[in-house]
Formats: structure tokens, C-alpha cells, sequence
């Protein structure tokens, strides 16, 4: 009967035993695993001479992951800071030798020129990806945004000269059909999507209590 006496150090013994890397997703995430997964046109049944269709995500998927939106603007010369439009101030314009090729500085928002013709999928089923089987929590869909490194003169004044404008991991909590608008959530250091509490963000951070 001794022999099936489990050891104290069962654990270490467990850990002693991994033979190499493992696929298993090991680290904590507040982001459904379907979230990450590309939209593919294939047909689920495998036609001879073409990729599984299985195959074919993971591939697309791990492409995307490596992509970075700011080292794709950098490469073809856009400062992410500056697409953001300022305060103008006429009386302070610097000397055309400084701007370089404007004359002006941006006073345009990115919505006029977005273009969601060429989308995969619509904002509602961006935010549907939230929702994993079995579960009525919907969860907060991966994503980057352009925003303000300070947060408090961000709120308070998202023109101002002084703000500085980054590409940053957030969380797509919902999203506003009349205005056009997603309401986003930064992540923490560890990659969460985290109330104050430390609590997670679901449904678009709507509670009982409203």
C-alpha cells in the first residue's frame, strides 16, 4: 500500500519531468483564445492540394502577431505622434525650415480617411469574438490604439501640444453604432484587462449596479 503513497515534492518531481517546450498557453490573459484567430475563406473540408484549414489560421495567426503597427508606420516614414491633430495656434507657427515639407500642422482626425470597405468583419462581430461557448460574459477583444501616455491631460484635453501619442495594447470593450466609436480599456504591465479592483472588465464594463 506504501507504493501508492504520493510523495510531498510531487510537484517538483512533475516539473523535473517536461522534456522540452510546451504549445500549452501558460500565461494568464483576460482575452477569449477565438479572439486571436484570423478570418479565413477556406472551406472546412480539406481539398486535395491545399492547405488544412486548421493550418492555414495558424499560420495567419502567428503572421498577424508579428506584425507591429507602429514599426509599419516608422518603415514608411509616419510618426504615429503627429497623427493626432493639435490646438492651432496661429501666432506660434514655426518657421517653415522646421516643418520640413508642411506648412501647416495636422488638423484632420484619422476618420476621414478610414476606409472599412476592405474589412474582414463588422464592428459588432469584432466585438462578438468577446464571447466565448458555453459562457454569457462577453470578454474584451484584443487590440491597439492611439493614445495619450498621460492619462489624466488626455481626458482633459486629448489636443494638447504637450501629450505624446503611442500605439497602445487595450482591451475592445464595446462599441457605440451612432457615434462610430470603440470604448477601449489599457492593459496592465502583465497584459490584463483589469478594473481597480483588479477585477476583470466584462460586458463592456457594465455591472449590476450599472
Amino acid at each position: 500500500v506504501t507504493k501508492f503513497k504520493i510523495p510531498a515534492n510531487f510537484k517538483s518531481l512533475l516539473d523535473m519531468q517536461l522534456v522540452g517546450p510546451s504549445t500549452e498557453t501558460l500565461a494568464e490573459s483576460d482575452f477569449p483564445v477565438q479572439s486571436f484567430k484570423p478570418k479565413v475563406q477556406m472551406p472546412f473540408k480539406r481539398i486535395p492540394g491545399q492547405n488544412p484549414r486548421q493550418v492555414e489560421v495558424e499560420r495567419r495567426r502567428q503572421l498577424y502577431l508579428s506584425f507591429d503597427i507602429a514599426e509599419l508606420l516608422n518603415n514608411k516614414g509616419i510618426d504615429s505622434n503627429q497623427l493626432m491633430p493639435r490646438h492651432y495656434d496661429p501666432d506660434n507657427m514655426p518657421p517653415i525650415e522646421e516643418t520640413k515639407d508642411f506648412v501647416f500642422p495636422i488638423y484632420l482626425p484619422l476618420k476621414v480617411f478610414d476606409n472599412d470597405e476592405f474589412d474582414c468583419r463588422t464592428p459588432e462581430e469584432w466585438i462578438l469574438l468577446g464571447l466565448e461557448p458555453g459562457s454569457s460574459d462577453r470578454k474584451p477583444v484584443p487590440g491597439k490604439a492611439l493614445l495619450p501616455a498621460d492619462d489624466v491631460l488626455g481626458h482633459e484635453d486629448p489636443k494638447n501640444k504637450e501629450l505624446i501619442y503611442k500605439w497602445i495594447d487595450v482591451g475592445v470593450l464595446d462599441y457605440d453604432k451612432e457615434t462610430d466609436l470603440y470604448l477601449v480599456h489599457k492593459t496592465d504591465e502583465k497584459g490584463l484587462v483589469r478594473d481597480e479592483e483588479g477585477r476583470p472588465i466584462l460586458n463592456g464594463g457594465i455591472t449590476p449596479e450599472g
